[in-house]
């Protein structure tokens, strides 16, 4: 026979273990936006991700107007926020862009499919991130 107050309290009991469950997880917005593959950091597509030399003031992208035609911002989607090693910077056109342990992260345009480095080294400012 069950006690009157034992079936609330198995509602309630459950009701938290699913909530401290589901506080587990990682939502999208604590997710890095990328990951290390074969020695340089790439993001979710698989394409190598690029620091730039001149980026030298904290929080800001010194690689602009020409310059982002050919080195993309890695930018920030959704409701992604900073965490860990990932910071986000405002670009000079309101956008919002990944920094990674303060420097932030671009693509290379030349380069076509993952795996591709061919920025790396590039006039002597660009590097992938390894």
């Amino acid at each position: 026979m069950l006690h009157r107050y034992s079936i609330p309290a198995l509602v309630l009991t459950a009701t938290l273990l699913s909530a401290c469950g589901s506080m587990g997880g990682r939502s999208s917005s604590m997710m890095a936006p990328a990951k290390m593959s074969n020695g340089a950091m790439v993001a979710d597509n698989g394409m190598t991700l690029y620091t730039f030399d001149r980026d030298t003031a904290p929080g800001k992208s010194a690689c602009n107007g020409p310059c982002a035609a050919n080195w993309p911002a890695l930018m920030v989607k959704g409701d992604a926020m900073a965490h860990g090693d990932w910071s986000v910077v405002t670009r000079d056109d309101g956008g919002k862009q990944w920094a990674y342990k303060g420097k932030p992260v671009y693509f290379w345009v030349k380069d076509q499919k993952p795996g591709d480095r061919t920025g790396d080294g590039f006039n002597k400012v660009w590097h992938i991130i390894q």
